[in-house]
């Protein structure tokens, strides 16, 4: 069995080793348009503080690939599917035949098109190793960054660079920083704690235009900048099932054994629509955790064995200058709010008896509870909701539950 993967990021490697778990002598080969060894993304921007390096950000050992037998092609890039050929077309006019074909081509960033963006000479995206290497290389410690886009990405890019720069101004045409996660007053209370470090925040607000070094806002002010980081927003990379006659709504759509429309061709991570189970429709949700899990399911479906992906939800887990944020599911239903003065903050939304999503900030000790009673729909007057939202743990579950979940009784 001739196993291919393009991609090498969570999806990939997933499906590596779903695909081993059934297995065991199939050729495997993998495509990269990158030179490097698989990597966690989310990393790039710890790697500009110095909290680690490239080989701590390696996703997997200095062995996985010739662990698990694997051919690897490098700085390669997939061109093409022929399905009917059953082969993939590289950009050096190479072909590589299948059996069965993984996409795991992730995202690629989104740049609007902004009057004046081509005059501007340091310009940066953050998405990859690559872009934070030549970022890191572009600054210098009196550099003015102007960071458009007040997001994950962005707002990482920011924290990475902080302390290697003169200045950072961060603008977003969302009345709030991190708009897709955080309700108002949680995105307050990260703003002013990243404020205290320094970064700038113009909110409400587009690029007008821009000049060499200089960018008119909407507002009426002027930014004056040294580099330009673009981390607006990602678009799935979906052109290679959509040009072989795949089925691509904003992402690439499967079935819950992650398979496409295409015979032998399945897809998995960030390029991939998700079943969340918050509101009961696909959508892209790029998550590391749900890439890999979606990999090794495809994986295991592709050597044969039989494995359905699902439980899928929103969810985020990230820290912003030594401040912790999780978040989870969707925000519908009643809210109920808590908050423990300064930086903690909790809200839990409740729709139809069931948890269907949280916001923590500062205090995030509990949130596998929470995401747990999210994933399970579980019915909120089988525990104490009052305990649960004020000190999760156990103690809320009845005592059947406990034994369940401690493992003394049959679940």
């Amino acid at each position: 069995m001739r196993y291919v993967i393009i991609g090498n990021s969570a999806g990939g490697i997933g499906a590596v080793e779903g695909i081993r778990q059934v297995d065991a002598k199939g050729e495997i080969t993998v495509i990269s348009n990158e030179p490097y060894h698989t990597y966690s993304r989310p990393l790039i921007s710890y790697m500009l503080s110095g909290k680690t390096d490239r080989n701590k950000m390696r996703y997997r050992g200095d062995g996985f690939y010739v662990e698990n037998n694997c051919k690897t092609l490098f700085s390669k890039n997939a061109i093409r599917i022929c399905k009917k050929e059953k082969k993939v077309i590289l950009d050096d006019g190479s072909e590589i035949a299948y059996d069965k074909l993984l996409v795991a081509t992730g995202s690629s960033p989104f740049v609007p098109p902004m009057k004046g963006l081509e005059k501007v000479e340091n310009s940066f995206t953050f998405m990859s190793l690559d872009d934070a290497e030549k970022l890191e290389m572009a600054i210098t410690p009196s550099s003015r960054i102007l960071i458009i886009g007040a997001g994950l990405i962005g707002l990482k890019c920011a924290e990475g660079i902080q302390k290697k720069v003169g200045n950072i101004y961060v603008i977003d045409l969302a009345p709030r920083i991190l708009s897709s996660i955080l309700d108002d007053e949680g995105s307050g209370i990260v703003r002013q704690h990243i404020e205290k470090s320094g970064i700038q925040f113009s909110l409400s607000c587009s690029v007008k235009s821009f000049t060499k070094n200089k960018a008119l806002l909407s507002n009426g002010e002027t930014i004056e900048f040294d580099i330009l980081v673009l981390a607006v927003g990602v678009r799935p990379s979906t052109v290679l099932v959509k040009d072989a006659g795949g089925n691509v709504n904003r992402g690439i759509v499967t079935n819950d054994l992650m398979e496409t429309s295409i015979p032998d061709i399945y897809a998995a991570g960030d390029c991939v629509e998700s079943h969340d189970i918050t509101i009961g429709e696909n959508r892209v949700l790029a998550l590391l955790p749900n890439a890999y899990m979606q990999g090794e399911c495809a994986g295991i479906n592709m050597a044969g064995g039989k494995k359905a992906f699902g439980k899928a939800i929103p969810m985020n887990a990230i820290e912003f200058f030594g401040l912790s944020v999780i978040t989870a599911g969707s925000y519908i239903g009643k809210a109920y709010t808590g908050t423990q003065g300064g930086k903690a903050y909790k809200k839990l939304f409740v729709d139809n008896g069931v948890l269907k999503g949280y916001i923590l900030i500062g205090n995030v000790e509990k949130a596998g509870i929470y995401t747990a009673l999210i994933r399970e729909k579980t019915p909120l007057d089988t525990l104490d909701f009052n305990l649960i939202f004020e000190k999760p743990g156990l103690m809320a579950f009845s005592k059947a539950d406990r034994e369940v979940k401690l493992g003394g009784a049959a679940g």
